[in-house]
């Protein structure tokens, strides 16, 4: 059975941190070939919450909610291949968004998401940009 998860940083445990860790790294690192930091700071900020599925133990779909002063973003959007096409991330998307509460909210899409995304109500909002040789764009999602 799969379970839809969240939490800030301070409440996950060792366990927990390692699984969306090793998601994020398998699928972005490894699947997709980007070496970035991946630890970037921003799991353990105070304002970011993480979503996630899991499934026997394991973490099988991810993302996390960032606030700043400045803006709410998504990102970190992730499944397992073996988990894929079960609407997963889309159950995550609708948790974060409805976590949000109403603000305005940011993501950097991989430029074959658009779609996908605009069907949660986001819009692109400037031009494309590649990161880690992957096409991407900005998107919004703003108030209603």
């Amino acid at each position: 059975m799969t379970e839809l998860h969240s939490a800030p940083f301070a409440d996950l445990s060792g366990h927990e941190v390692y699984g969306l860790c090793k998601l994020r790294v398998d699928v972005f690192v490894v699947e997709q070939n980007c070496a970035y930091p991946e630890l970037d700071g921003a799991d353990e900020d105070a304002s970011t919450v993480h979503f996630w599925h899991a499934e026997d133990g394991a973490v099988v779909s991810t993302l996390r909610l960032l606030r700043t002063e400045n803006e709410t973003r998504i990102g970190r959007v992730c499944t397992a291949a073996s988990a894929r096409g079960r609407g997963l991330s889309a159950q995550l998307m609708t948790a974060a968004i409805e976590h949000a509460g109403g603000a305005d909210i940011v993501i950097g899409a991989q430029a074959h998401l658009e779609k996908w995304y605009s069907g949660f109500g986001f819009e692109r909002s400037g031009p494309n940009y590649t990161e880690d040789s992957i096409p991407h764009l900005p998107m919004i999602r703003t108030a209603r």
